[in-house]
């Protein structure tokens, strides 16, 4: 007898005349059926969530790829067009670079001003 066959033999084939221990290794085989197509169920429905959690991830890698296609083209666009604006009204970009350049150096310089004045009072109660 192979070893499988060990752990499929039924009480009928255990012989020996006790009722009492062949109704409890029927009742141990009946569980072990059972919970080996519980098992089965169990693994078949994991198998089936990590089919599908597969699946959506490759349609968001899918639709990011697509996506970051769209914004290589827009920047591209965006600069072909500022670009061609330069070109073609050299002084006014020129002009808007230079409005653009203190504008953002004030807003820097009072951050920077916020940023010093905080954290030379932080922690002190009187201010």
């Amino acid at each position: 007898m192979e070893m499988s066959e060990n752990f499929t033999t039924r009480p009928s084939n255990l012989g020996g005349g006790n009722s009492g221990s062949a109704g409890a290794a029927d009742t141990v085989h009946k569980v072990a059926d059972a919970a080996g197509s519980t098992v089965d169920r169990m693994a078949s429905s994991a198998h089936a969530a990590v089919d599908k959690t597969a699946d959506m991830a490759a349609q968001a890698a899918e639709t990011l790829g697509v996506k970051g296609e769209q914004l290589k083209e827009l920047q591209e666009q965006w600069l072909e067009k500022s670009s061609a604006y330069v070109r073609d009204n050299p002084v006014k970009a020129v002009g808007i670079a230079i409005v653009g350049g203190f504008l953002l150096s004030r807003l820097l310089s009072i951050a920077r001003e916020r940023f010093r004045h905080g954290s030379r009072h932080r922690g002190r109660a009187d201010c």
